[in-house]
């Protein structure tokens, strides 16, 4: 996964160069902000956490302030079992599987679409995330991979592009499964909601 991860970047920043040789419309920037995250799945608590992210991203502007940005972004978010997780998964001997705090640090790749609202200075973003958890997934003692490496989301937001700041907010839910061999029932998916500030250069 981390692999395809490193190989997507690559690809995704070739063709964007490619397009400022053609247009001269690429812009770069860095951002930064806070991470609120969960786990939608049985076991774990259901209000959002604090984490943060940090990253960068270019945006290549076509017709009409219509584009197309790619970032990086590192994340990382704190997600919580209830005080019955090991019951629930029959975790034998495992105590330390409840009520526990668990930090999912991914790096992710969006790939969104850039739609005006009315002005260049608004726009709608959409699109998917790739993400490689980049975390010690051996969470609980005693059991291996409780999490898969990788997760495949959707995106959906808004951009703020003010001279030089900008402000994004948006909603990430997780398509995939991201529970690995800890049990052979329900499903765990990630959402999370990313608020930032940066800069374009």
């Amino acid at each position: 996964m981390k692999k395809h991860m490193l190989s997507l970047v690559v690809l995704t920043f070739m063709t964007i160069a490619s397009v400022k040789a053609q247009s001269g419309l690429l812009h770069f920037g860095l951002k930064a902000g806070a991470n609120l995250g969960k786990i939608d799945g049985e076991g774990y608590k259901s209000g959002f956490n604090l984490g943060y992210h940090i990253g960068g991203f270019a945006q290549v502007n076509f017709h009409k302030g219509f584009g197309v940005q790619g970032e990086l972004v590192f994340s990382s978010a704190t997600v919580k079992t209830t005080s019955d997780f090991s019951e629930i998964y029959q975790l034998d001997n495992l105590n330390d599987a409840n009520d526990k705090k668990i930090k999912m640090n991914y790096l992710s790749v969006p790939i969104l679409a850039n739609i005006p609202l009315g002005t260049n200075r608004i726009k709608l973003q959409l699109g998917p995330q790739f993400s490689a958890l980049v975390s010690d997934k051996n969470v609980f003692e005693g059991v291996d991979d409780a999490f898969n490496g990788g997760d495949v989301s959707g995106v959906a937001g808004l951009w703020i592009q003010l001279p030089i700041v900008n402000i994004s907010a948006r909603y990430i839910v997780g398509f995939t499964d991201v529970r690995g061999k800890l049990a052979d029932q329900d499903n765990w998916k990630n959402q999370s909601i990313q608020l930032g500030v940066g800069v374009t250069l």
